[in-house]
């Protein structure tokens, strides 16, 4: 019931009319005083999408999502070589809330020197003991094992009395991404195209109704492409198997309904959103042009390894957990948390657990999965969506131009483009203009270890073949691949290349993290620490009052020590010879003068003077030099540090003198 004392709206609408974009132009012109709008408020993709300050609302309609309303799938990887383990790990998953398994197998490039050590059917159930098949969702991730793993995967469930048909299963397999990932393709295209079409049909023939194959977006994400990249690389290879699997004599009906789809969730918030709701936009388009209705996708995520760190692994929490928003909001049908320390070795259970439950605590307590599609009518992310689908496309055409996605690969041009984002992704890394917290931002040198469950270089190698596994005849036919495997055939056996066949060598995609520069910097700190007892330091030569230097040595502090130079602070000093004097005493052989731009007008020479006369090797003040540049240079200053600067490389010179005085 409506009360006579409550405002009415339309009365209230009067008093404070909606103001329009014009009206807020207007003000920010005001706050800018003249500088340029886009230069300042408006921000750009590395694909030179703009993102705008402010959007209006939109009147777009819900997109496509999930082809059936729930929550998505939480997702966890079984990767740890040894068998006990990964069985016990699986089982604690699913009990700890997940309902979905990848099977990383080491051939996988997401194995990173871990993944299951599977060589026979027994390993494959060991590892799947008391896990029920026909509750779970499985997922393989296997590189150029995949159509040998699938064949252990699909003997298993006929071991265990499984109908195929009642079993939820991607199989994953994504000859053309594991080739890009590794450089080689085990057959030229034309074969593998076969062989993948021939997979389909003897599947098919025993029942398997789940998705066989895979347009993973990691090998591109990994490699630094930029988002409309990776759509394009994910579309391109999507086509690419439906035009093998139709040359295989599948309907196209058929063969969309075998592809599934993995894209990348990294920490940038309002563009993975917008990415993934893209790809459902774009294959639907591709769909069309196929002459296909189109349907729902099958669209896996995973968090990015590219944005993990090893350094402060805490924060990689925080980015997991944007992340995981991302790809909820954005549609995913499941995820794939990578585990905070990843990037350190094998993640232990308490890493593993953080990791299921950022996604449980969105699902079940944000209940993020309950809108069909949050983002529909919001200005800035329909604004992302439709320019990202229409950058992909873009590039998905030159694609095509290029022959398609095997012949954009054998050309190199496709590896080309994407190297070029990289560049331009590491220029940005360098010059702190993409901060990384932990690492290029706020560093702690003090840090304490984190606990792995495994490390890197501990991991047991796979099992070579023996002179059996290579003297056997080759495999070819997928169902004879289940049937030796169903006879205890080891997985080398199955991998045997047929006589005659030779590999096709591509431009291998790189893999790196984005803080793997300022790491390198902050493990030989770490060496030199070791060696000797202490880092190498930095001292800061502050000048003036607390209120004059402040901002800029914690600015220097923040800049010296991402490279594992330890600044040495104080609370100023009376004068330029209190401040030498203090250098001398404290160890060090270089310095950054630290105060404000009015101090360093009367001071900067003055005390350039005072610093080198002590004994100082390489002097940086913390700042622009403007129009002083050259006198302060001819003063004694070596270098400036100031925010937009090559961070990377100033560090690398700094840290090259600090171990050539340690060796002296």
């Amino acid at each position: 019931m409506r009360s006579d004392t409550m405002i009415d709206d339309a009365a209230l609408s009067a008093d404070f009319p909606l103001p329009s974009r014009e009206d807020w132009l207007a003000l920010v012109e005001g706050v800018l005083k003249g500088a340029d709008f886009e230069k300042r408020l408006v921000s750009r993709t590395y694909d030179g999408l703009a993102v705008q300050p402010l959007y209006g609302k939109s009147d777009a309609a819900p997109r496509p999502g999930r082809a059936a309303h729930g929550p998505w799938r939480v997702a966890q990887r079984v990767e740890d070589p040894r068998i006990e383990s990964a069985a016990g790990q699986a089982l604690e998953d699913l009990e700890g809330g997940a309902d979905a398994l990848v099977l990383v197998l080491p051939q996988a490039s997401s194995a990173r020197g871990f993944g299951l050590r599977i060589e026979t059917l027994d390993d494959l159930d060991a590892a799947l003991r008391g896990v029920m098949l026909d509750l779970v969702h499985l997922r393989l991730d296997a590189g150029g094992a995949g159509r040998q793993a699938a064949a252990l995967l699909v003997a298993l469930a006929e071991r265990r009395g499984h109908a195929l048909a009642d079993l939820s299963i991607d199989l994953a397999l994504d000859p053309i991404g594991a080739a890009a990932a590794a450089g080689r393709m085990s057959a030229p295209w034309e074969i593998v195209a076969e062989r993948s079409a021939q997979t389909l049909h003897d599947l098919a023939a025993r029942g398997f109704t789940g998705r066989t194959f895979l347009a993973d977006a990691r090998p591109w994400h990994e490699a630094g492409a930029s988002e409309a990249q990776e759509l394009a690389c994910v579309l391109a290879t999507g086509l690419a198997y439906l035009r093998a699997l139709e040359a295989g004599g599948h309907s196209l009906d058929v063969a969309r309904d075998a592809l599934s789809f993995l894209l990348v969730a990294d920490a940038d918030e309002l563009l993975g959103i917008a990415k993934f709701r893209a790809l459902r936009a774009l294959w639907a388009r591709v769909e069309e042009a196929s002459g296909l209705t189109p349907k729902p996708i099958r669209l896996h995520a995973e968090t990015a390894w590219r944005m993990t760190t090893r350094r402060d692994p805490w924060v990689n929490l925080l980015r997991a957990t944007v992340a995981t928003f991302s790809a909820g909001v954005g549609g995913a049908d499941s995820l794939v948390v990578t585990p905070f320390t990843a990037a350190l070795g094998l993640p232990d259970a308490f890493a593993r657990r953080v990791a299921r439950n950022t996604q449980l605590v969105l699902l079940h307590e944000s209940n993020l999965w309950r809108v069909a599609d949050p983002a529909a009518g919001s200005g800035a992310l329909e604004g992302l969506t439709d320019a990202l689908c229409e950058k992909a496309w873009a590039l998905f055409q030159e694609i095509e131009r290029e022959g398609g996605m095997v012949e954009a690969l054998r050309a190199g041009a496709l590896q080309e483009r994407i190297r070029a984002t990289r560049a331009a992704r590491d220029a940005a890394i360098a010059k702190r203009k993409d901060a990384i917290t932990g690492v290029s931002e706020f560093p702690f040198l003090d840090e304490k270890p984190v606990a792995v469950a495994m490390d890197a270089d501990a991991a047991p190698p796979p099992a070579a073949p023996s002179e059996a596994d290579a003297s056997a005849p080759p495999v070819a036919a997928f169902s004879d691949l289940v049937a030796e495997a169903a006879s205890g055939a080891r997985l080398a056996r199955l991998l045997a290349a047929p006589a005659g066949i030779e590999p096709v060598t591509l431009g291998a995609l790189p893999r790196r993290r984005d803080a793997e520069p300022y790491e390198r910097l902050r493990d030989r700190s770490d060496a030199l620490f070791a060696a000797h007892g202490k880092r190498p330091a930095i001292f800061l030569a502050n000048i003036g009052p607390l209120s004059a230097f402040n901002a800029r040595a914690t600015f220097a502090k923040n800049a010296f020590e991402a490279g594992g130079i330890a600044a040495l602070g104080n609370d100023g000093f009376p004068d330029h010879a209190a401040m030498a004097e203090a250098f001398r005493a404290s160890g060090a052989t270089i310095a950054c003068l630290c105060s404000s731009d009015a101090l360093y007008e009367t001071d900067a020479p003055a005390a350039a003077k005072a610093m080198k006369d002590a004994g100082c090797t390489r002097l940086y003040l913390a700042g622009r030099p403007g129009a002083h540049e050259a006198a302060w240079r001819e003063a004694g200053i070596d270098a400036f540090v100031f925010m937009g600067v090559d961070l990377l490389g100033l560090l690398e010179d700094a840290l090259r003198r600090a171990e050539e005085a340690a060796r002296a």
